[in-house]
């Protein structure tokens, strides 16, 4: 049977799901400003979207085409600036932020900088922007990407933005603030979290109709599986409805 929804609304509505009523969230544009926007209008109306450009809960009309996009100051509580914005993540007031990346690892570091030789990379990316900042200074990071061994490698060839570094500890050895870091991933084949004393990738639910041995194949480490694995919830029709009709109507993220 086809399912009623495509992977991108199941991962969309996925990642609403984690956001809470009354949390802060930084995001970009793109699957995760929808996820944002989605939770706000279910289950968490007094969730606080910020945006690395510097506009701090504005009253999205339309999905924004980038992070600076005048509708990301719209009826604003604060049109700052991206240096107030990191500021903010410093002081602890950011719970909730969405990166991504070209690689990420068993322990969630990221890599958006390079792969290949550094000086004469086979692809070079976009780098960090405040991705950094973000990884290094908010509560809680989550990620959405496809879910693939090019992606989910051993290790990061270039280390854009810190996960737990090398392991339990590492992040608080490198001066960053305590009981932050990864928290979950939100692939087109399952959720992962990670193990709260070995700091490494664990898969905590599959999606509807993937198996644990899928998404073994396509992960490039071993990751740590539970004895019981849950099954993600489905969308239901509301949140789909929502989706489609007022986040995202023109189907620029989740499509046609």
């Amino acid at each position: 049977m086809s399912a009623p929804y495509n992977m991108m609304e199941m991962m969309i509505c996925a990642s609403a799901r984690l956001l809470e009523d009354g949390r802060t969230v930084a995001v970009g544009t793109g699957a995760p400003c929808a996820a944002a926007m989605l939770a706000q209008k279910t289950h968490a109306p007094n969730l606080m979207i910020a945006f690395e450009a510097g506009g701090l809960a504005p009253r999205l009309s339309r999905m924004p085409i980038s992070v600076g996009d005048s509708c990301t100051f719209y009826m604003a509580d604060y049109a700052a600036s991206m240096a107030e914005m990191m500021t903010t993540c410093a002081r602890g007031m950011i719970d909730y932020a969405f990166l991504g990346g070209a690689q990420i690892d068993q322990y969630g570091n990221l890599n958006s900088t390079s792969v290949g030789d550094y000086n004469k990379p086979k692809v070079r990316f976009p780098g960090s922007g405040g991705a950094n900042d973000f990884a290094s200074l908010c509560w809680r990071t989550l990620i959405m990407t496809v879910h693939n061994r090019s992606r989910f490698v051993e290790k990061v060839e270039f280390l854009t933005s810190p996960g737990y570094l090398g392991g339990p500890g590492e992040r608080e050895e490198a001066g960053l603030p305590p009981n932050t870091g990864p928290y979950k991933i939100i692939t087109d084949l399952a959720i992962l979290g990670y193990g709260e004393k070995s700091r490494r990738m664990r898969l905590e639910s599959l999606h509807p109709g993937v198996s644990v041995d899928k998404v073994r194949e396509n992960t490039g480490f071993a990751l740590e599986i539970p004895e019981k694995v849950a099954l993600t919830p489905e969308p239901t029709a509301e949140a789909l409805k929502v989706l489609r009709e007022q986040v995202d109507p023109q189907g620029l993220v989740i499509g046609k």
